[in-house]
């Protein structure tokens, strides 16, 4: 198993494998059955994509409000007296008025070949009011030794995005440093094997969704097709 060391001025920043909060920003626990709500943790791609990286935790036992008024970016929090650390007080600071960064000063270390990169805790594409902060993808190659500051996307015009304590706000995922891949269009047989591939999916799909489709409150009807299909090839993986 690869690792993933890390260092941090405060410990309260709490990296941690990202978990889906049930109830909570990933809705609530409702079952999959006729009449329920879609919830996101319904689907499985998402379920995994979510749970993909490690999450961050805003450290401090203050809100702070980063709102755009007028054009220009404001920010509201009771700091209080600098810390004797030393670090840069407040630790966020306007980035011209589209931007703003975090001083989060984190190190994470991760093997050769690896990087890490930021961006947007899953919460974000669930949150029905526009408060949570949106982090901007940035790739941090391993020979880097500390992440000094994380950059944000400043709200629209009249909205805020609201950091609160022990909630997180960031996410990291950890991939190849190198986007080592080119595009290439499928051969002819290749595409006839995935057309077949999906046909038979298609077809089997009365078999596969059998005892688990439901219909939801808003009349969109669900199956279990796909996690029954996802369980089938993690098994035949731990086999292999």
């Amino acid at each position: 198993m690869d690792k993933v060391k890390y260092r941090l001025n405060d410990p309260r920043l709490a990296p941690r494998r990202t978990r889906l909060d049930i109830p909570g920003w990933a809705g609530k626990r409702e079952p999959r059955a006729d009449g329920s709500r879609e919830q996101v943790w319904h689907c499985v791609p998402f379920s995994e994509g979510a749970q993909y990286g490690i999450e961050l935790f805003y450290p401090y036992d203050y809100e702070l409000h980063v709102s755009t008024k007028d054009g220009h970016l404001t920010m509201e929090a009771d700091w209080g007296p600098p810390p004797d650390s030393g670090v840069q007080w407040p630790p966020f600071r306007n980035f011209g008025d589209v931007f703003y960064t975090y001083q989060i000063l984190l190190d994470l270390k991760v093997e050769k070949g690896m990087a890490v990169r930021t961006e947007p805790h899953p919460r974000f594409y669930t949150d029905p009011t526009e408060t949570v902060p949106i982090a901007v993808p940035a790739l941090i190659r391993n020979w880097w030794p500390m992440l000094f500051f994380c950059v944000f996307k400043s709200p629209a015009e009249g909205r805020t995005h609201i950091f609160r304590p022990h909630e997180p706000f960031a996410q990291i995922i950890v991939i190849p440093e190198e986007a080592s891949f080119e595009l290439e269009k499928m051969s002819e047989e290749e595409a006839a094997e995935r057309e077949l591939q999906a046909r038979r999916i298609y077809n089997s799909r009365p078999t596969l969704s059998s005892g688990t489709e439901w219909t939801s409150s808003t009349d969109t009807v669900f199956d279990g097709t796909y996690r029954h299909l996802h369980r089938a090839a993690k098994d035949k993986a731990r086999q292999d």
